[in-house]
């Protein structure tokens, strides 16, 4: 396949579409992103959690996610600047994952119960050498792919991401049983050293111009983005992009510490909560991006909208049965006995944590692949950094006062108003990506 972007893949068989360099570094751009986040929202909720630090504070933690929705603030200095020797795009992605691999192993340096002041400001950290290693790599990702391939590449990139909570959320778990937390975040850590080795072999996007000043890099993607939709249109995606992703980020935002409340042991969560949901994801992100070729980016975000949606529903079930003495039995199958391997409580916890995966694997997908789609290629850095912004404000603000709300409704309750939450983004559809219109 040569190098320049196909123009019209549905002219080509989707295979030759999937199996391509840029796809594979979608890979690698997914993983390196996902990768901190899951640390943040999975693994260090889960070790105060263990170390019995209270719900509502764990809450309040997540606040530390706060860079997220502001790096559209320092986003036009990374489209203006360039760091020595390996380019704009590169440069900075190196410099954020060293920064990352680094402060992550930090963590097990400190203690929870003599060192949470110290736990909260080294999360900032992360979170802010996250957010500027996404700034990049979303420009990246979106500076190789071609219009006609962000419905594809970004699924590929959505199911990396997801992956890679599998490292915080089911390894790191399971290590935290036999090995001391210093050792866990160290371990961890590591897994940033696939995206180091990434970035050192791409080449530098060559498709846009950098900004030659620093006001057109500051002013000129706002501008753009307002004059070419209008400002009532414009207005109506900023709050579909604040609202689409709602009621998914708040169920999921204590999922580890829900989990826990249940009675699972952190390697029951390692190994039964967390796979159970990497093939559904996977499989279901694949297929939702190669359906994307054909229905277009409107339709699936409608489609995969619903189904996830209803996965937040699966979670309300599994709270209203999670103390059930019943199912805490033995699944038996024809004279056979699966008393070791598996009991009801925990089959329904694979089920409902695979139909989340499914659901929020799909409904991402469609959902980057529409941020990528409304940006300018000239400005892609500030103006990605700023839906992104928009979309983390409801996982950083919100999900702040979910420990609180689980408090005062109960964990069934809070589910419900979970899903209730998704509903305005799915109406705000009809405005921003219409179903009679196929894109």
């Amino acid at each position: 396949m040569t190098a320049t972007p196909p123009a019209s893949p549905l002219a080509q068989d989707w295979k030759q579409l999937l199996f391509t360099r840029r796809m594979l570094i979608c890979v690698f751009t997914g993983f390196s992103s996902g990768l901190p986040l899951y640390i943040l929202i999975n693994l260090v909720p889960a070790w105060l959690k263990t170390e019995h630090v209270d719900l509502k504070l764990i809450g309040l933690v997540g606040l530390t996610q706060i860079p997220y929705t502001w790096k559209f603030f320092w986003a036009p200095l990374m489209d203006r600047f360039s760091l020595p020797r390996l380019g704009r795009r590169r440069g900075w992605m190196l410099a954020t994952q060293l920064l990352l691999l680094v402060s992550i192993a930090v963590f097990g340096v400190f203690s929870p119960t003599a060192g949470l002041t110290s736990i909260v400001e080294l999360a900032v950290l992360v979170a802010l050498c996250s957010a500027s290693q996404d700034i990049v790599l979303d420009a990246f990702r979106r500076e190789i792919l071609a219009d006609a391939e962000l419905g594809l590449g970004n699924a590929v990139h959505v199911n990396a991401y997801r992956i890679a909570g599998l490292v915080p959320g089911s390894l790191s778990l399971i290590l935290a049983d036999h090995l001391p937390w210093s050792s866990v975040f160290c371990i961890t850590a590591l897994f940033m050293l696939p995206g180091i080795v990434l970035t050192l072999l791409v080449s530098e996007p060559q498709l846009a111009r950098p900004p030659k000043t620093l006001r057109e890099a500051v002013i000129e993607p706002f501008h753009e983005f307002m004059t070419r939709h209008g400002w009532q249109a414009a207005l109506a995606i900023i709050a579909f992009i604040f609202l689409y992703k709602l009621g998914d980020s708040m169920a999921t935002a204590l999922a580890t510490p829900f989990y826990l409340e249940l009675g699972f042991t952190k390697s029951e969560i390692g190994l039964i909560a967390k796979n159970a949901g990497l093939w559904p994801s996977v499989i279901g992100g694949m297929l939702g991006g190669i359906w994307m070729l054909k229905i277009g980016i409107n339709r699936a975000l409608w489609l995969f909208g619903l189904v996830q949606m209803a996965s937040i529903l699966g979670f309300a079930w599994l709270s209203s049965i999670g103390h059930d003495p019943a199912l805490l039995g033995a699944i038996h199958f024809d004279g056979f006995d699966f008393g070791h391997a598996i009991s009801y409580k925990q089959a329904a916890l694979a089920a409902v944590i695979g139909f989340e995966a499914l659901g929020v694997g799909l409904g991402t997908a469609a959902f980057v692949a529409f941020i990528a789609r409304t940006t300018d290629p000239r400005y892609t850095a500030t103006q990605i950094a700023l839906f992104t912004s928009l979309a983390a404000v409801p996982r950083t603000f919100f999900n702040a006062s979910t420990g609180w709300l689980v408090e005062r409704l109960g964990w069934t309750d809070f589910f419900w108003l979970c899903a209730l939450l998704a509903i305005p983004g799915m109406m705000l559809l009809f405005r921003v990506a219409p179903w009679s219109e196929k894109h």
